[in-house]
C-alpha cells in the first residue's frame, strides 16, 4: 500500500472517531457551547467535561510522542517552532472566539454537524470557508 494511501486510511479513521466523539458528547449541538457560555442564564458545565477529556488524551498523547524518536508514518514530527505572541495570534484568537461563542460552532463540529443536516452548521462552514479562502487571498505570505 502506497504511503498516501495510508496517510488517507489514518486520516479518515482519526476523522471518524473524532465525529463520533462530538456526536456522543453532544458537541454537534451549537446549543450546548452557547449555554456552556452563558454564565448568567441557563449555564450549561457540560462542556468543561468535554474540554477535561480532550486535554486528558492530548496530554497523553504528546507525552507519547515525546518519547518516540519519529512518528510512524513519517520520517520526522512536523511541530510549531514558533512560540510568539503576536498581534496576529491575538486577532485570529479573539475572531475565532466571538465566532464560537456566536455561532456554538468551531471548525472540527461544524463540519461534523454537516452529517446531520443541520442549516446553521452548513451556514457556518459556508462563511468559514469564504473567510479562510479571503485570509489566503489577502494575507498570504504575509508574516510579521
Amino acid at each position: 500500500m502506497k504511503n498516501n494511501a495510508i496517510h488517507t486510511i489514518v486520516a479518515l479513521l482519526c476523522g471518524t472517531v473524532f465525529g463520533i466523539g462530538l456526536s456522543m458528547s453532544g458537541m454537534l449541538n451549537p446549543e450546548r457551547v452557547q449555554n456552556f457560555l452563558d454564565i448568567t442564564g441557563h449555564w450549561d458545565p457540560s462542556l468543561a467535561f468535554v474540554l477535561g477529556g480532550a486535554v486528558t488524551v492530548a496530554f497523553v498523547g504528546v507525552s507519547i510522542a515525546r518519547r518516540m524518536r519519529r512518528p510512524v508514518y513519517e520520517k520526522e514530527f512536523f511541530l510549531p517552532t514558533s512560540r510568539q505572541i503576536d498581534e496576529r495570534l491575538i486577532i485570529g484568537s479573539t475572531i475565532f472566539g466571538i465566532g464560537w461563542g456566536l455561532g456554538g460552532f468551531c471548525p472540527g463540529p461544524a463540519i461534523a454537524s454537516l452529517s446531520v443536516g443541520l442549516m446553521p452548521s452548513f451556514v457556518f462552514v459556508s462563511f468559514m470557508v469564504i473567510g479562510m479562502v479571503l485570509h489566503d487571498r489577502l494575507f498570504a505570505g504575509k508574516r510579521s
